[in-house]
């Protein structure tokens, strides 16, 4: 099973002549080409033209509040370190190298810190929580050299298993029959890392190659070996020290987001997120949410929403497991819904706290299961009897936790 990646060709001309405006080169690359729909089309889960409905076209309107105050609604990339292709549903971000204390090279990308300085930078996201998330194995160890390369003292990953992913027989596809991940840390890997010689900063340094040399890694058109890079590279070029990784969409507070997903502490959702199985993200607390010292973010799941690959009201693991979407060769988005994510919220963090939902057969039987897309909107469900957890559970965390870095708001 190969990354669940929209094919989004565009948002619209709008909000690319904004984000043009607001990023300057290192914005998002915005295809102008609608004839054909695309998936986030299809299935609604990107933005439409302010000018459906309207007695003027798309050139008359203003640009989006987003770019006056980036909190207000409207695109804005948080990920600013990395130039976001919409048609291909990318980002290519600075690849590094670092190495163990054997030698063996470590190639690995940033996207997340508690330095809020460098956050600032770089360009990368911004996490107080991450203050706390230095617990046991959560947090690798690392010295940075004279060199600026950084020597870690343990977290080795295997890119060479086979990557599996086989749906549950009929309405049921998940949990599914059969689920490996195509990358497996050892006991001591996390995305975390903690520079112990300037200041224990910690960074999420998810790694997408390891143990080979650049000559190896010459995959600067595509089409990657995947016994060799993270299952979400679509490109790695160690002689621009570039890499490109798939995107996917989910939302926020009603907004759409994209997000990559690089890490899980549970092997099924890493296979079924195209993920690495990292062993050492198992030792951060989970259920604390926003209380004292908590390192995570709830994220919530559904199992089983509504499906149909054209549905505009498709969500759910069911669906991303089964659904075909406009390119049949391309498994779609569970669409997933976050707590807090930058300009929306203060309390974000890229260890997302799986909480998974079912619709119960009460609420089928209704009509009343649909597309959720706000955090309050799940919760008040649930408290109201429609959403559980699995099989009828109490609605909670699971212990899965997800290391999914968010790259951009679209609205």
């Amino acid at each position: 099973m190969r990354p669940k990646r929209l094919p989004l060709r565009s948002l619209i001309a709008f909000f690319s002549v904004a984000l043009m405006l607001t990023l300057g080169a290192a914005g998002p690359v915005l295809a102008q080409d609608d004839a054909t729909p695309t998936q986030g089309e299809q299935d609604n889960s990107v933005p439409p033209p302010p000018s459906i409905g309207s007695d003027v076209t798309l050139p008359y309107f203003a640009p989006p509040p987003s770019m006056v105050q980036k909190e207000l609604v409207g695109p804005y990339q948080l990920l600013k370190s990395g130039k976001i292709d919409m048609e291909a549903m990318t980002i290519t971000l600075p690849l590094y190298r670092g190495q163990m204390k054997d030698g063996k090279d470590v190639w690995y990308i940033l996207t997340d810190t508690n330095d809020k300085g460098n956050a600032e930078a770089l360009g990368l996201n911004f996490s107080a929580k991450f203050a706390y998330a230095a617990v046991g194995k959560a947090a690798r160890k690392a010295t940075l050299e004279k060199d600026a390369t950084l020597t870690f003292d343990a977290g080795a990953v295997d890119f060479s298993p086979e990557h599996v992913v086989e749906p549950g027989d009929g309405d049921k596809p998940f949990p599914p029959k059969k689920a490996e991940p195509g990358s497996v840390g050892d006991d001591d890997y996390s995305p975390l890392v903690q520079i112990t010689n300037t200041g224990n900063q910690i960074y999420n340094a998810p790694v997408v190659a390891y143990g080979v040399k650049s000559d190896q890694l010459a995959f600067c058109d595509g089409k990657p070996d995947f016994t060799l890079v993270h299952d979400h590279v679509a490109k790695i070029c160690p002689k621009d020290m570039t890499v490109t990784m798939r995107l996917t969409t989910g939302f926020s507070f009603g907004r759409p987001v994209l997000y990559l997903s690089t890490e899980a502490n549970d092997t099924v959702t890493a296979a079924i997120e195209d993920a690495t199985f990292a062993p050492g993200l198992k030792d951060l607390q989970v259920g604390l949410d926003d209380g004292a010292f908590s390192a995570v973010e709830r994220i919530f799941i559904t199992v089983n929403g509504p499906t149909g690959g054209d549905n505009p009201q498709r969500q759910g693991l069911n669906s991303a497991l089964t659904d075909k979407g406009v390119n049949p060769d391309m498994p779609l988005s569970p669409l997933n819904v976050f707590g807090g994510i930058p300009t929306i919220a203060t309390d974000y963090s890229p260890l997302w706290d799986a909480n998974v939902g079912e619709w119960t057969k009460e609420a089928i039987d209704k009509g009343y299961r649909s597309r959720v897309r706000d955090e309050f909107e799940i919760l008040g469900l649930v408290r109201q009897g429609w959403i559980t957890g699995p099989e009828g559970k109490d609605y909670g965390s699971t212990g899965i936790i997800i290391d999914c870095a968010v790259a951009m708001r679209l609205l």
